[in-house]
């Protein structure tokens, strides 16, 4: 089974994507980046689904640059959730190596359908 980390300093936000993916994924959760980075070293999911506003020393952005700036993470999956919704934001996510970005609110069937698609 894939592991997913969710990362979102919104409990509500990790609340859905459990309920949404807890029957076909091992949901991790954080709640900043510092601790989102320290558990996609130790865990290594398949998946991040990774927010870009959050409280600590690393925004999303940050920890992003960090999974894609490292070989050892190489093959690690990072989807941006995010209320921000403006072209620029967008670009700065995909420049730096993610691989989905969605925006909030978003459809937790399409973002599953979307993940099911990246693992397989």
């Amino acid at each position: 089974m894939h592991k997913i980390l969710v990362v979102d300093d919104h409990l509500d936000i990790r609340k859905l994507m459990r309920i949404t993916l807890d029957k076909e994924y091992l949901v991790t959760e954080a709640e900043t980046g510092d601790s989102a980075l320290e558990i996609i070293r130790r865990e290594r999911p398949g998946l991040v689904l990774l927010d870009i506003m959050m409280p600590g020393k690393l925004d999303g952005l940050a920890v992003l640059e960090a999974v894609k700036g490292d070989p050892e993470l190489n093959g690690t999956c990072v989807v941006m959730l995010t209320a921000r919704g403006q072209v620029k934001d967008y670009e700065a996510g995909m420049l730096r190596g993610a691989d989905g970005y969605f925006i909030k609110p978003f459809s937790p069937l399409q973002l599953l359908d979307f993940i099911r698609k990246r693992l397989g």
